[in-house]
């Protein structure tokens, strides 16, 4: 670490809050960030909303995001962070901030790393405030704080190290993506308008209804939050350990092809079991398990994402006091529109290999960043040299 010195994140960057308050969402314009959307260094907008144009004026009064700026949570999920993309016209949430990095000295990129290092993390840890209901970065003190860094050349080629993992699961991504819309239009082409009941179709299974003590690594407990519009993001789910795993899969446990859903609140989610991991259902959740031979996994999701079932679930919801629900005792009676019976087998197969090249991506990417979160720590703190890291790289890509 000789060639790197202490400096602040007052050197480096200048720090903005966001608006204290939330405005009226609407279905489109420009984004209103949530913190939910910080997602392990990438933003994810499928946990934002939109907000008016009219609003847009008032919520970036204090500071507009931009291209290479860093933001963060300062309530709640403390140490999450995300670079700002490019040709995204948003606004900031509730308790998010932005670290707007001073590029003559530091690279944005690597002030995103450096965020998400294990050194700034134990001093988020160290430093943060605890309050009567959450903890919180103090944004007062924030340019104090201290953080190690290289010069800008040493910075550059390890942002082009890491960086390279984090443009190839960018691309997966896209992918995946692209893959599920392609998916959605080869349904909606092949006429669905046969109706059939989910009984005559798949048998139904509900996970447990209590949360085991989850562990760093191990089989996944799944989430409702992994459900986000038809694809699995295991990144909102946890682990469960080797020897609770069979006490949780003893009512069901999730394989290849099955639907997964959310019973209460996240109405409507559903998503594909993927053939490559292991995993237990979380709370709220269910599977659906296709019992007709024509009738693939793949299929059956894109019949329960379709139109009409999600107004057959707006329908027969039961509004409790506190959440919404689906009655799966219920739900095997509940109608779900198919195509003709004909096209089913090839519809079943075409369906199948999307969502394969999906799995496909999504695996490569899991792989990917295991091995940045990796290398990560050990560029960060100067401990790995970066020419050693890059034949790591293309010895694993």
């Amino acid at each position: 670490m000789s060639e790197w010195t202490e400096t602040t994140i007052g050197d480096v960057a200048t720090v903005f809050d966001g608006p204290h308050a939330t405005p009226k969402k609407t279905e489109a314009g420009p984004w209103f960030l949530s913190i939910s959307s910080l997602d392990k260094g990438r933003l994810n907008l499928a946990e934002s909303a939109h907000l008016s144009e009219d609003d847009f004026t008032k919520w970036t009064r204090r500071v507009t995001p931009q291209e290479g700026d860093v933001l963060f949570s300062y309530e709640t999920r403390l140490g999450e962070a995300a670079l700002m993309p490019k040709g995204i016209r948003a606004c900031l949430g509730r308790r998010m901030g932005i670290l707007r990095p001073k590029r003559n000295v530091i690279d944005p990129k690597f002030l995103l790393y450096a965020y998400l290092g294990p050194e700034f993390q134990e001093t988020i840890t160290a430093r943060r405030i605890h309050g009567a209901t959450v903890d919180r970065i103090p944004l007062v003190s924030l340019p104090t704080w201290p953080i190690q860094l290289p010069k800008l050349t040493e910075q550059q080629a390890v942002v082009s190290v890491l960086g390279a993992l984090d443009d190839k699961i960018a691309v997966n991504e896209r992918i995946a993506t692209v893959s599920l819309e392609l998916a959605k239009t080869s349904y909606l082409s092949a006429n669905p308008s046969e109706t059939r009941t989910i009984g005559g179709l798949a048998q139904v299974f509900d996970g447990p209804h209590a949360t085991p003590k989850k562990v760093t690594d191990g089989p996944w407990f799944l989430s409702i939050s992994s459900l986000q519009g038809g694809l699995l993001e295991l990144s909102e789910s946890a682990h469960v350990s080797e020897d609770d795993f069979p006490n949780w899969t003893r009512r069901v446990q999730p394989s290849d092809g099955d639907v997964l859903f959310s019973y209460e609140t996240r109405l409507g989610e559903a998503a594909l079991m993927p053939s490559d991991i292991q995993a237990c259902l979380g709370r709220r959740m269910a599977l659906l398990r296709s019992t007709d031979p024509q009738v693939s996994g793949a299929l059956l999701l894109h019949a329960f994402l379709g139109n009409s079932f999600q107004e057959e679930i707006k329908r027969r919801t039961i509004h409790g006091a506190t959440v919404e629900r689906i009655p799966l005792k219920e739900l095997p009676t509940w109608p779900i529109v198919l195509p003709p019976t004909e096209s089913l087998g090839s519809l079943s197969s075409a369906l199948s290999s999307f969502h394969q090249a999906i799995e496909h991506a999504k695996r490569e990417s899991r792989t990917l960043a295991a091995l940045r979160d990796t290398l990560l720590p050990q560029l960060m703190s100067g401990r790995l040299r970066v020419r050693d890291a890059e034949k790591i790289v293309e010895d694993r890509t």
